[in-house]
């Protein structure tokens, strides 16, 4: 079982740029695939980014492509997500989620927020404009 705590989250302007960090429990965590969604109020929660369990292959939603970025450090137990030229449609609860697997499993499975077995509590980025 893995606990995964995010920071990072606040209050920005358009065309400002945030870093958040999951920070996950826990000695194995190289062997979680990992990913960020987001959930805007009154709307779905949607994929934002999913990366592998060595980070050597990262996936992204249509919208977020060339704006954000999805790295780890398994050495600290830590995945984060850059974002750069926020908008303010980019402004949701952003939650990390982990899943622990073996084998490979192709970029739908990281999109599909059922696929995750553990989540963060979110944290709130706000874009104004």
């Amino acid at each position: 079982q893995v606990q995964l705590v995010e920071s990072g989250g606040g209050l920005v302007h358009t065309g400002g740029s945030l870093r958040l960090s999951c920070a996950a429990s826990g000695r194995t965590f190289s062997s979680y695939s990992m990913g960020w969604f987001r959930q805007a109020p009154g709307k779905e929660r949607d994929f934002v980014a999913g990366i592998s369990r060595s980070g050597g292959s990262a996936y992204y939603a249509d919208s977020v492509k060339g704006r954000f970025t999805i790295s780890r450090d398994n050495a600290n137990n830590t995945v984060y997500l850059q974002m750069n030229s926020l908008r303010p449609e980019d402004t949701a609860v952003y939650s990390c989620a982990a899943k622990q697997i073996t084998g490979y499993y192709s970029g739908s499975s990281y999109q599909r927020s059922s696929w995750y077995d553990y989540w963060g509590q979110g944290a709130q980025v706000t874009v104004s404009s």
